[in-house]
């Protein structure tokens, strides 16, 4: 059997016989991005964090998914942005938890798109609200229905950094379905990707002894078509929690 892998969820709600009801959900693009690299998928739904230490002691890698907004309070910002969607906070607190536990374990994490942003308030980083409102000249970065499946955004990659090596590359072309990014970078984070409007695309940790990952960008999506730079992330953190 391949390595468990944890993925957080978010609450959505769905019909149901009582209802519509809150229900924890996840894109199924995660999980077949996951087992198509050969590692078995297990949904975390938010809960208590002081339930996190169990859930780290039990899985071999973390993906932090994508989802709503992290809550600006957090870290020191304007909560009366407009454009704040999806806001949980108990995700947020749950999150945090699993994200301090994996650094400490030394546990593999991807984190994708809001789960990139979620690493970077987690470890003392902030976010800009809305990219379009603090970033002069930046994309529209909200993709939407099959426009999730192009690859319209320009990443320069730092020649040094783990993902270039992974990847075999400087460039690459990459979707893009958030408003958020990161602001100021948290200690131990390092930018190692950005857009060709500024923003940052990808971050690593400073320790290279901790298997961290950071995109903004949604590789799950891009996996189903057969994206190789996708398919090389997955493909990566899986074998990297397989061997430990």
């Amino acid at each position: 059997m391949g390595p468990l892998i944890g993925i957080t969820t978010r609450i959505r709600e769905v019909p149901s016989s009582a209802g519509a009801s809150p229900t924890h959900t996840l894109n199924r693009a995660y999980t077949l991005a996951v087992e198509r690299a050969g590692g078995v998928p297990i949904l975390l739904s938010s809960q208590d964090p002081s339930g996190a230490p169990t859930i780290l002691d039990r899985i071999d890698g973390l993906i932090l998914s994508g989802g709503g907004d992290v809550d600006p309070v957090t870290y020191g910002g304007d909560s009366t942005e407009e454009t704040l969607y999806g806001i949980e906070s108990e995700r947020d607190a749950f999150e945090f938890a699993l994200v301090r536990g994996a650094r400490d374990r030394k546990l593999p994490v991807l984190a994708i798109c809001r789960g990139m942003q979620v690493v970077n308030v987690a470890l003392g980083g902030s976010l800009h609200e809305d990219i379009q409102s603090h970033i002069d000249g930046s994309h529209d970065h909200f993709l939407s229905g099959e426009d999730v499946y192009r690859t319209p955004i320009k990443v320069t990659i730092d020649d040094d950094c783990r993902l270039a090596k992974l990847l075999s590359a400087s460039e690459v072309a990459v979707n893009s379905i958030h408003h958020q990014s990161v602001k100021e970078l948290a200690p131990g984070l390092t930018a190692v990707g950005w857009g060709d409007d500024g923003v940052v695309e990808a971050i690593e940790y400073q320790d290279p002894t901790w298997d961290f990952q950071g995109v903004q960008w949604h590789p799950e999506f891009l996996s189903e078509k057969g994206d190789l730079p996708s398919l090389a992330i997955f493909e990566a953190f899986i074998q990297t929690a397989q061997t430990g």
